[in-house]
């Protein structure tokens, strides 16, 4: 018993960010998985679907939407919390590969971003790989990620010359800025670690970055930290979730 799988990014929010080799590998799909993410955040869906829609041509193929599991808030640890939950997803993988995708068929996941960007589809599927069971070939498609996009739009470059970056968590900010790094991008950050950090730095901010309902704000953190609190308050208050990403550069040369 053989699979085949894509896994596309689609980059991050604007159907004008998919590649050409996306437009190639969507042309190849039978069967697109899409996570049902719930109401408040059904918009991914529709991107989602409006990618399809716009840049599939003479290729007839069909939608089986899943719900994603979710991923509670860790009881013990935060690692244990994540393996609990990727068993669970790895589950839902292994029952739309095995029931809804025929053995000539080709099923594609359409990943936010970049798929090799904190996104776990790559680890669940080289679990399931490793269990056997059936034989599962896959490419993977790359995107334009977040990061990209914000420091596109805000039209900076991410690093200084000569220095590394650090791409983190909000969880793992919390723990302070690095004393060896002079730019930091920030991703899944839900309780704006930003606020905790006392050095001297520039922020780039970004909300929905890339999508109709996208927030940009920029300055010296201490100065526009409030603002981008209140905008991520009214942001989550008006759509029930807030999807953002920044950088942080320590003051100085760009």
């Amino acid at each position: 018993m053989k699979r085949k799988v894509l896994i596309i990014g689609i980059g991050a929010g604007n159907p004008d960010y998919v590649t050409i080799q996306a437009v190639n590998a969507l042309n190849q799909v039978d069967v697109f998985f899409i996570p049902d993410k719930g109401v408040e955040k059904e918009q991914l869906s529709r991107i989602r679907r409006e990618i399809c829609e716009r840049f599939i041509r003479d290729h007839e193929y069909r939608m089986v939407d899943f719900e994603t599991p979710v991923r509670h808030k860790p009881s013990s640890t935060y690692r244990s919390s994540v393996e609990d939950w990727h068993d669970k997803v790895e589950a839902t993988y292994a029952h739309l590969l095995m029931e809804e995708l025929g053995d000539d068929e080709c099923g594609a996941f359409l990943v936010w971003g970049d798929p090799s960007l904190y996104d776990s589809t790559l680890r669940i599927l080289d679990r399931l790989n490793a269990k056997g069971g059936f034989e599962l070939e896959y490419d993977v498609i790359p995107g334009i990620s977040s990061i990209q996009a914000l420091t596109a739009k805000h039209k900076v470059v991410l690093n200084r010359i000569g220095e590394s970056i650090t791409i983190t968590t909000g969880r793992k900010l919390e723990e302070g800025f690095p004393n060896n790094s002079e730019s930091i991008v920030v991703m899944l950050d839900g309780e704006g670690a930003f606020r905790n950090i006392k050095e001297d730095v520039d922020i780039y901010w970004g909300a929905y970055v890339g999508t109709e309902d996208e927030i940009l704000l920029s300055g010296r953190l201490r100065d526009v930290v409030d603002e981008i609190e209140r905008l991520r308050n009214v942001a989550r208050e008006r759509k029930g979730w807030i999807m953002d990403t920044y950088l942080l550069k320590r003051t100085g040369e760009k």
